[in-house]
């Protein structure tokens, strides 16, 4: 493990008012992660407000100036972590990163966490609407998904909150959760708006699962890290989970008006296929055979936000405003490789034929 870390230690804040903090003019922040599609927002912004920002992370170097410290180490490895940080001391840590490859469970984030106890005024763990498992209008006091949910990372999101509050209740452990939804916005690492625009771009029809009456719920990256930084400085976030998403689900429908509109155009040409049949004809929500954006058409799982609203003076941007912003920067840097059509010419085609032979 290496560790560069050009800032000296600071001693654990442990007082703040009860609404937004008088906080020092600056705060010693260990982000884990810190490079990735929120990460680089969120370091970005903590260093504007005059925090002292090192990240953890598994490269040897990272994308900021030599002001942020790298500390090297596995994340899921609780061991090399503590190892790597050594006697260095934080005022707040974000755990905002998951592996995506190996998964990251509950008994790792809490030995992670178990480093800090004590020894930090804020532990904020980056969750997902996820860990509610399914259903609608879901308020952040709703039971989570089980333990034996079927999705590893269902049951990782909800299983890493719930220890991480058992820790809060037994020992007051400083933590607070954050569930988004959807995140959009500039240099998505995901094949979601950039998949609908590469296929508007080219005249392409957009294939609309069913009716395309599905919900979803969608939070700007911009929105996201903004309410991670005013849960470090906000004292009664302690303790908390906050909704973090649009104030309102929108369909799968309307989501298309959303992304043509945002590009100029005036709507998408639509191709609306029976969602059984594209499972059946070797559709994927991820995958080689994507046909609605990269895990976008999947059981709706909605979020009420009032208490973000209401704690936080939560206002979240408006989606248009979102999406417009998010195509500016999608024209000057294309992050993925050039589209392939053969799938959905070959679903229109036997959608088709169907039909055909129905009628």
């Amino acid at each position: 493990m290496k560790t560069s870390l050009p800032i000296s230690a600071s001693s654990i804040t442990t007082k703040a008012p009860d609404k937004i903090a008088d906080v020092p003019p600056s705060l010693r922040v260990l982000v884990i992660g810190g490079t990735g599609f929120i990460g680089r927002l969120l370091v970005t912004e903590l260093l504007r407000r005059g925090h002292q920002v090192a990240l953890l992370h598994r490269r040897p170097k990272h994308c900021f100036s030599k002001r942020v410290g790298n500390i090297v180490a596995d994340r899921n490895d609780p061991v090399e972590v503590k190892r790597a940080l050594g006697s260095l001391k934080f005022d707040a840590v974000y755990d905002n990163v998951y592996d995506w490859e190996r998964g990251t469970n509950s008994l790792q984030i809490e030995a992670t966490a178990r480093i800090f106890e004590g020894h930090v005024s804020r532990y904020i763990f980056m969750s997902s609407v996820s860990a509610y498992g399914d259903g609608l209008n879901h308020h952040e006091g709703d039971p989570l998904a089980p333990d034996d949910h079927p999705s590893s990372y269902v049951r990782n999101k909800a299983m890493s909150e719930r220890s991480l509050f058992r820790m809060h209740q037994r020992t007051g452990f400083p933590v607070v959760t954050l569930r988004p939804p959807y995140i959009y916005g500039p240099d998505n690492p995901f094949y979601r708006e950039a998949f609908f625009w590469d296929r508007l771009r080219a005249n392409r029809p957009v294939i609309l699962p069913s009716d395309g009456h599905r919900l979803m719920q969608f939070v700007f990256v911009h929105d996201l890290a903004e309410v991670a930084v005013r849960v470090l400085e906000q004292r009664n976030a302690v303790g908390h989970a906050f909704n973090t998403s649009n104030a309102k689900a929108i369909t799968q429908n309307d989501f298309l008006k959303e992304v043509a509109r945002a590009a100029g155009f005036k709507e998408a040409h639509v191709v609306s296929i029976p969602r059984d049949k594209i499972h059946a004809w070797g559709g994927q929500a991820i995958g080689q055979r994507q046909y609605f954006g990269y895990w976008l058409d999947m059981p709706a799982i909605t979020q009420v936000i009032t208490k973000a609203q209401r704690m936080l003076s939560f206002r979240p941007t408006d989606m248009q405003t979102g999406l417009k912003l998010t195509y500016k920067s999608y024209l000057k840097k294309r992050g993925f490789p050039k589209p392939d059509f053969a799938f959905e010419d070959e679903l229109i085609e036997r959608s088709s034929k169907a039909l055909g032979r129905a009628v």
